[in-house]
């Protein structure tokens, strides 16, 4: 019986390939999202015109080769440069409300309003990360 622990089953799955190249975690629409380059993410309705060139400067962490840099609440000097791809528009979502027993229904449905965007760059100190 050998006593070394196995960091392999302790991972989740898919972290480790996720997690290989480097990243930034950026809040963006109210929510926090994890970013790598020349992958494209669907956000809330950004106000920018498709083609445009989008840039948050409220990045939170930071891996690379070097390390992770970790800001308090923001990293210094950080950005991440985005390019609008398209507008459109999630799944519908229907919302049915019902009040049993007093013939009370109300029916509706929700479609949230999106900005797919690529990752071209992601910044630190002006010094392009990826």
């Amino acid at each position: 019986m050998s006593l070394t622990p196995a960091t392999d089953s302790l991972a989740p799955m898919g972290i480790a390939q996720a997690a290989s190249g480097p990243y930034a975690i950026v809040e963006a629409s109210g929510q926090q999202f994890w970013l790598q380059p020349n992958r494209y993410y669907d956000l809330d309705r950004l106000h920018a015109e498709v083609d445009e060139t989008v840039t948050l400067e409220q990045v939170l962490l930071i891996r690379d080769s070097s390390g992770t840099s970790l800001g308090l609440p923001h990293v210094e000097g950080a950005s991440v440069t985005l390019k609008v791809v398209s507008h459109r528009r999630g799944p519908k979502i229907i919302v049915y409300k019902m009040r049993p027993k007093k013939k009370t229904r109300r029916k509706n449905g929700h479609r949230q309003e999106l900005t797919r965007v690529m990752v071209e760059s992601i910044t630190v100190g002006g010094q392009p990360i990826s």
